[in-house]
């Protein structure tokens, strides 16, 4: 049996105005590895990040359907596992006029003299292996960047 106050409470709550679902970033991590691609995924949603996986060959198309806040690139072995990956978001970043998306290189060493048409592209290199600790501020860093 539904009380007076009941109805005044549900009357409340009915006229609150629900907010509009907003979708956490979206992460693409392109490189070969599959394991890495797993691993890393999994940390970026650990922050609410919702992530993709693609191949450096089907990262072109993917970044230009998906508009990613955030490119995660796997350097491999060499760090030149997506050097078309860089080529592609030479020319992407400047066209957004934002500076979008924003990348990280994950690499074998660490990496002070990135090559200066590099530098232009990638906004944080993380050595390997990846941990939790090193990968999760990197990236929350950047999407708040992002979202200024």
């Amino acid at each position: 049996m539904m009380s007076i106050a009941d109805d005044e409470t549900s009357a409340v709550f009915s006229s609150i105005e629900k907010p509009a679902f907003v979708e956490p970033p979206l992460v693409l991590v392109i490189g070969r590895s599959r394991v890495n691609s797993i691993v890393v995924s999994r940390i970026a949603e650990r922050i609410g990040l919702r992530c993709l996986s693609f191949q450096p060959q089907q990262a072109a198309s993917a970044i230009s359907i998906h508009e990613p806040a955030v490119v995660i690139l796997d350097g491999g072995t060499d760090n030149r596992d997506c050097d078309n990956v860089l080529t592609v978001l030479r020319a992407t970043r400047p066209v957004s006029g934002t500076g979008t998306p924003a990348v990280v290189l994950l690499s074998t060493r660490n990496m002070p003299n990135v090559d200066a048409m590099d530098a232009t592209v990638i906004d944080a290199v993380v050595a390997k292996p990846i941990l939790p600790e090193m990968l999760q501020p990197v990236l929350h860093d950047l999407v708040e960047r992002g979202n200024r």
